[in-house]
Formats: structure tokens, sequence, C-alpha cells
């Protein structure tokens, strides 16, 4: 028999779709409202803007009853959600359009309903007579390689609150995810030298460096592929790198001067992260020489765009036993998307992904979550709250 979400928590779902928060974009509107939201229960949160002041993360707290702050659960979601630019759409993205048991719009899935979840509850948190607290964490730019939850949880850490627990509501269909890889993207930047290209002596061709960092890259993938370290918990059982995005010179007569392109890879725990970079900018470094002893004006440069730790969790830790008692379905299976969650794990933070909706929707042109989804994460808040609660 299906289950239907509160037309309350539906309404601020709802609310939350239409706030245009493309990551391109500011989070500010939805981060106020939220703010506001909280201001009604007497939470003031702390908010952590970006350089430029036009995106923010949001940390709450709602005390015990005795008033620690210390220790609790987090609940921690992204506001950003990805562009709809090229994509056919049978309805408006940020209008929330209910058809067949199904929430229709840019984030439903990934992840405004558990964000609308969430703050559907702040008048239940603020009522209860909590055992321990509960905190909330908002962040930006999630999707452009989890940039603002880096700044969220070294702020978490700053201010000693030492949660015990954090869910990631992350599209998991309600599974507890124990494992994720990590997310790793990089830029490499190649200045040749034009000419004419009758005269290739007298040029340094940006693109065929390019070419010939694409092919470190994509030898490195079929090592992984073939000699691992493996995992078979994943879908794909190894590290995966790859090239994604390339663009260079102006004509087909000319010697390109410049050429950029972007690679990511996504990292097995049995996989050394920062080695792996490394390996990445030794060749970057390698080939900056050769260009710069074929003319002095030429280089290489090498960006790290984002790196986000995977997640590893025990199986035996208390957050897992916990999400289980309220409802979250255990799985033994990994992820190959990446999340916020090995920042908080990072941090000392035991940390499960698990939220409402189908991972296979989010990004989609009409992206949609069964909304019977939202009602198994709502019963999920309700039997963390009595579990909270004294």
């Amino acid at each position: 028999m299906s289950i239907s979400p509160s037309p309350e928590t539906l309404d601020v779902i709802k609310w939350l779709i239409a706030l245009d928060t493309t990551s391109r974009d500011s989070n500010l509107e939805l981060i106020g409202q939220v703010s506001d939201a909280l201001a009604t229960h007497g939470i003031e949160p702390v908010l952590i803007h970006n350089e430029d002041g036009r995106k923010a993360n949001l940390l709450a707290t709602f005390p015990a009853a005795d008033g620690s702050t210390t220790g609790g659960i987090v609940l921690s979601a992204h506001t950003d959600v990805v562009p709809v630019d090229g994509q056919q759409w049978q309805s408006d993205p940020f209008t929330a359009t209910v058809r067949d048991d199904r929430l229709y719009g840019r984030g439903t899935c990934d992840m405004k309903s558990f964000l609308g979840a969430v703050v559907a509850y702040f008048p239940a948190f603020a009522a209860a007579q909590l055992r321990e607290p509960i905190h909330i964490a908002f962040s930006y730019d999630e999707e452009v390689g989890c940039v603002g939850a880096v700044s969220l949880v070294e702020k978490i850490t700053e201010l000693g609150l030492e949660p015990r627990g954090c869910i990631v509501g992350e599209p998991s269909s309600m599974r507890a995810i124990r494992g994720h890889k990590s997310v790793n993207v990089f830029r490499v930047d190649f200045r040749g030298v034009a000419a004419h290209s009758s005269l290739t002596t007298e040029g340094v061709n940006a693109i065929a460096y390019a070419a010939r960092f694409t092919s470190f890259v994509h030898e490195l993938a079929a090592e992984f592929a073939e000699q691992g370290p493996f995992d078979p918990a994943y879908l794909v059982p190894y590290t995966s790198t790859t090239v994604n995005q390339i663009a260079g010179g102006i004509a087909v007569n000319t010697i390109p001067a410049d050429c950029q392109l972007h690679f990511e890879f996504r990292s097995i725990a049995a996989t050394d992260q920062q080695a792996l970079i490394e390996r990445f900018r030794a060749k970057a470094d390698e080939l900056n020489q050769q260009m710069r002893e074929a003319n002095e004006q030429a280089g290489v440069e090498f960006t790290v765009v984002a790196s986000s730790p995977g997640l590893e969790t025990d199986a035996d830790s208390r957050i897992v036993s916990d999400t289980a008692a309220w409802g979250a379905l255990p799985c033994e299976d990994k992820v190959t998307y990446g999340t916020e969650a090995g920042l908080f794990a990072n941090a000392g933070i035991a940390t499960v992904v698990c939220g409402p909706g189908d991972i296979a929707q989010a990004h989609a042109p009409d992206e949609f979550i069964e909304l019977e989804q939202i009602a198994h994460c709502e019963q999920m808040l309700d039997a963390m709250l009595a579990d909270l609660s004294l």
C-alpha cells in the first residue's frame, strides 16, 4: 500500500523548487528564507559566505533540552541544482508539478525533497524535548565539486559541535549508503605558439601536447581497469579516470596556440587519492618542460578544480544502526556518484548517505521523485525525532 507525504512537506518542497538555485547563480534568496523560518523558532543560523558574497552555507542547531549543542546528528543537504539548459521539459522545471504520484521539477530528486522535508520539520524539532541536538547543514555549490561544504564542515569543527553522526540526504532510494568514490576534477591549460600550418617548426602545437596528456589519462584508466585495486561493492569496481572536455585551435591552417582540457577521476578507498593527483601533476610538469624546451613562451598550467574525498563508513558504526532503526533500508552497495559525505567523515563525523529519490532521475529533463519516497523520508525523520527526544 502506497503512502503519501504530508501536505505541509509537499508545500515546502514546491516553494524550494520555485527558487532557482542553479549553481551558476546565487542561493541567497533560499538561504534568507530558510534563515527567517529558523528565526520564528528562536534559532539563529550561522552563514558562511563564499568569497564574492553571492552564495552562502547555512549552519543551525536545535539544542538539546538542557541547552547543550555538542554531539547529536547533522542533517545535510545542498541547496544548488544543475542547469536545465538545452533540456526539453513537459512542464516548467521551476514549478513543481504532481503527475501520476510523482513530483516533477528541477531539484525534486537532487535534492530539494530532502531539504524541504528537513525545513518542514523545523517546528517539530523546535517543540521537541531533545536528548541530543539536531544540526542543520545546508551548502552551496555541491554540483560543481562539493565546493561550499568545505567551509561548512570547517565551521562545524571550529564551533566544537562534535556531532556523533551525519545523514547526507542525497537521493539513495532511502538506502543507507556507507561508501562512495572520491570526486576529483582538473583543468589543464596548454599554451603553445601560433604559426602558419605550413611552417610547423615555427610553432608549438598546444593540441598535440593536450593529446599526449589525454593519452596518459586513458592509459591510467586502462591500468586501473586491468590491475585494480578492486572493490566489488561498486558497479564500476575500480578507480576510473577520463578526459571529458577539450577545446583548442582557431583554424585548420593555424598551429594552435591554446588548448584546454578538463578531466576527472573517481577513486575507491584502496587508491591513494593524493598520490594519484601527483601522478597527473607530474605528467603535466613533464609536458611543460618539453614545451618550454621548444619555445620558452610555451608551457602547461595544471589546476585542481575540485577534490572531494570518498566515503568509507564502518558497518558497525552507530550512525548505520541508527538509520536502520529509523527506517532507512540497510544496504551493502556503494555508489559511484560523489557527495559531501566524505568531507564530514574526514572531519571525524560518522556519516551515511540516505535520502529520498533515485539518482537515475537526477539532472535529467523531467526530473522527478516518487511521492512515496518523500513519505518514507518523513517516516525516517519522525523515528529519528522520537529516538532523540526525552
